[in-house]
C-alpha cells in the first residue's frame, strides 16, 4: 500500500501558524458565485417571507451578506423550527435544499409552525467550495462559547433570543469524496497529527445527539428520505465514519460538545442530514430532494399530536 502523501502545507507533526494558515487561504479560489446562485434566490422568497439581514463577512461585507428567512406571520404560541445550510459552504444540497424547501413547501406550514431558515450561513466557503472558513476554522466546531468562527457566532446571536423556543432544529450537510482527499489530510496538517484515511459512507444518514436522543424522530426521517434516495447503510464494523449505527442510518454524535450548529439551540427535536452526493446511485437532483424530504419529515413528526 502507498503510504499517503504530506498535505503540501506546513511541516508534518507540526500545527499550523498564521504563515501557514495563510499559504493555505492563498491557494483557495472563487469557483462559483454566491451572488449568482443562493442571494437571487433569496430575493425571490421577499414578497412572501420576511428576509432579514444578519450580519457580514467583515474580511468582504459588501460580498458576503448573511441572510436569513423568517415566518411573516411570526406567533408566539407556535413551535419554532429552525432549518441551516451551508454551514460547510462546499456541502452544495444543503444550501439548495433549504431554498427549495422555502419556496415549494415552507407555506403548506404557515399558521401552524413559527419558520427561521438560514441557507448558506457561510457564504465565502460557498464559493470557493470549502469546509473551513477563510480563517481555516471550521464553522461547525465552533456554536458554543469560545468559538471563533464569525459565521457561527453571527447565526448564534440572531438565534439568541428565540433559543429556548426553537423545538425543532434542522441542520442540512453532506459527507463527500473530497472530505478524504482534501479535507481530512488538511485537518491532520492543520492540527499537527498524523492523516488516518477512512471510508466514505455510500448513501443518506442523520446524526442524532448523544445526549438527548429520539430514536422515532430520527427513523421517521430516514423513512421518508428512503423514498428519494438510498440510506447509508453500516460498514463491517457496523459503524458510519467511525460511529456505532444505533438504527438503520442513524448515528450519534455529543452535539453541544462538540459545537456542532444542530447543538445551538434547546430544541427536542434535531438532526444532522448527511448526503453523499458523489455516489453512482444518486444525482444532484436527488441529493437536493432528500434535504427537502427531510425538512418536510421532521416538521411533519413535530406536528403529530401523537408525539
Amino acid at each position: 500500500m502507498t503510504a499517503p502523501q504530506p498535505y503540501p502545507i506546513g511541516i508534518p507533526g507540526t500545527p499550523w501558524a498564521a504563515p501557514e494558515v495563510a499559504l493555505w487561504r492563498a491557494r483557495q479560489q472563487i469557483r462559483r458565485r454566491h451572488a449568482d446562485d443562493v442571494r437571487p434566490a433569496v430575493e425571490r422568497l421577499r414578497s412572501r417571507f420576511d428576509v432579514i439581514e444578519y450580519g457580514r463577512l467583515d474580511h468582504d461585507p459588501v460580498r458576503y451578506p448573511l441572510q436569513a428567512i423568517r415566518s411573516r406571520d411570526w406567533q408566539e404560541r407556535l413551535p419554532t423550527v429552525l432549518v441551516t445550510g451551508g454551514v460547510h459552504g462546499y456541502e452544495t444540497s444543503g444550501v439548495h435544499g433549504a431554498l427549495r424547501f422555502v419556496e415549494r413547501h415552507a407555506e403548506a406550514y404557515a399558521g401552524r409552525i413559527n419558520l427561521l431558515v438560514a441557507p448558506c450561513v457561510s457564504p465565502w466557503a460557498y464559493e470557493t467550495i470549502q469546509r473551513w472558513n477563510l480563517h481555516a476554522v471550521d464553522p461547525n466546531r465552533s456554536f458554543r462559547d469560545g468559538g471563533t468562527a464569525q459565521e457561527a457566532l453571527a447565526l448564534m446571536a440572531l438565534v439568541a433570543p428565540i433559543r429556548e423556543q426553537v423545538r425543532l432544529h434542522v441542520d442540512l450537510h453532506e459527507t463527500t469524496d473530497s472530505d478524504e482527499s482534501e479535507f481530512g489530510p488538511a485537518r491532520a496538517a492543520r492540527d499537527g497529527k498524523t492523516y488516518a484515511p477512512g471510508v466514505i459512507p455510500d448513501g443518506f444518514y442523520l446524526v442524532d445527539d448523544t445526549e438527548q436522543p429520539e430514536p422515532a424522530f430520527q427513523q421517521a426521517v430516514i423513512e421518508a428520505v428512503a423514498k428519494v434516495t438510498h440510506i447509508a447503510p453500516a460498514d463491517a464494523d457496523g459503524r458510519i465514519i467511525g460511529s456505532p449505527v444505533v438504527s438503520p442510518g442513524v448515528i450519534r454524535y455529543p452535539l453541544r460538545a462538540l459545537g456542532l450548529c444542530a447543538g445551538m439551540t434547546a430544541a427536542r427535536y434535531r438532526t444532522t442530514t448527511e448526503v453523499y452526493p458523489d455516489s453512482p446511485q444518486a444525482t444532484p437532483e436527488q441529493c437536493v430532494a432528500a434535504q427537502v424530504a427531510a425538512v418536510c419529515a421532521a416538521i411533519d413528526y413535530l406536528l403529530d399530536p401523537s408525539h
